[in-house]
């Protein structure tokens, strides 16, 4: 697959959509589009949107086959290579990127939070609590604790 009309005619016959549906589909001429596709015009990016809605794709996929829209940095490729892979569905492509994108975001170092905080602040092992009583000072033995005496 080398160009977007490539790309576009492939995703048209793998849908099962004739030129002239596409095209009406589209709103574009039939002529127009059968150029598209045969590499002799490059469609704007509106085009592409609506050549998009008629194929029931995602617009991102055109744009990044057109080399209007760049992939998302750092992804390594794999949205491109599913976006721009012919045996797959647009359901499925888009499945895969979704579950991809999970994977990416749970290997991302999170901020510590407040729970996990207080997991690292925590003895190792925890002696028994005494009773509870409604003073908090009643029953604590370590004098340190103890309120200092006023007088």
């Amino acid at each position: 697959m080398n160009t977007i009309g490539d790309y576009i005619r492939q995703q048209r016959e793998q849908a099962k959509i004739s030129l002239r549906q596409l095209a009406q589909q589209a709103g574009v001429s039939n002529p127009y589009l059968s150029q598209v596709e045969r590499g002799l015009r490059k469609p704007s990016a509106e085009i592409l949107q609506q050549i998009a809605k008629g194929l029931r794709i995602s617009a991102e996929a055109l744009y990044v086959q057109a080399g209007i829209l760049e992939d998302r940095p750092g992804d390594s490729g794999v949205r491109s290579a599913l976006l721009t892979d012919p045996q797959l569905t647009e359901r499925q492509k888009q499945v895969l990127i979704e579950i991809y994108e999970s994977f990416r975001k749970e290997s991302q170092p999170a901020s510590p939070t407040a729970e996990v905080i207080s997991v690292l602040r925590e003895p190792a092992a925890k002696p028994a609590e005494p009773a509870k009583s409604s003073d908090p000072w009643a029953e604590t033995t370590d004098s340190a604790a103890e309120p200092a005496d006023p007088s």
